[in-house]
């Protein structure tokens, strides 16, 4: 059995969805977790609260990713709470869907690389600074960056970048046994764009139909391999970029 006991996870974007569901597991397997959020306040103390029934520590640390300024505080307040980080999961950011290329803003593009490639670049790069020796750097992604779909150029764009640090980053540091990998979760149901029950339709329909179990994602398909990803049992895979989507081919 996987045990992260006396870990410390640090998940940006952890007051729902995807985050939320990694801090969980982690909690669950006996890691303190740092959780993060940007506004939803109410969302990460509920999350803090179910993480403190299950017997682990937990803190919960407002910052934008967005603002580098914000991710060394994060982490400060982390090391302060907890004197050492052993995981990290990039996983904060936003989507955009349904925006044709000749109908993105400028103001669209700067918000979501502010956040999605930004936000992971520098929280990754704070990472390896802090990040304990033989510890775990995760950025998650997004299957738009395999395959390309339509109305999500931008989004598709901001998520592909932090996949080539990735492969950087886990070349400089795997020295110091630290393993960097790429989660990337086909659309995930219950979370992100697909939260709200009906939400885009068409688009549903057509990513169910692109994949032969039928179904999109679940938060617990994720956070599955980032256990896995989390523990001893990937200590020798590092560099690499996990498609999590059930045999999907969009």
């Amino acid at each position: 059995m996987n045990t992260l006991a006396n870990k410390v996870a640090l998940i940006t974007g952890s007051g729902r969805g995807l985050g939320k569901a990694i801090a969980e597991r982690y909690a669950a397997l006996g890691a303190n977790i740092v959780l993060n959020y940007s506004s939803d306040r109410a969302s990460a103390e509920e999350v803090a609260s179910n993480i403190t029934a299950m017997g682990a520590k937990v803190i919960a640390v407002k910052a934008d990713v967005s603002k580098v300024d914000d991710i060394k505080y994060l982490f400060a307040e982390a090391k302060r709470a907890f004197g050492r980080i052993d995981i990290v999961v990039a996983n904060a950011g936003i989507e955009m869907v349904e925006t044709p290329v000749t109908e993105f803003t400028e103001e669209q593009f700067d918000r979501l690389f502010s956040i999605n490639t930004k936000g992971a670049y520098f929280t990754m790069q704070q990472a390896a600074t802090d990040v304990e020796d033989n510890g775990r750097i995760i950025y998650i992604a997004s299957s738009t960056t395999a395959f390309p779909v339509p109305g999500m150029a931008v989004y598709g764009g901001s998520k592909t970048t932090p996949r080539y640090m990735v492969d950087v980053l886990s070349k400089e540091i795997g020295y110091r046994g630290v393993t960097v990998n790429t989660i990337i979760p086909f659309a995930v149901d219950h979370s992100g764009i697909f939260a709200e029950e009906g939400s885009y339709p068409e688009l549903r329909k057509s990513l169910i139909d692109s994949c032969p179990m039928g179904r999109l994602a679940e938060v617990e398909d994720v956070a599955n391999i980032a256990e896995f990803f989390a523990s001893d049992l990937s200590s020798f895979v590092s560099g690499q970029h996990l498609l999590v989507n059930g045999g999907a081919t969009q």
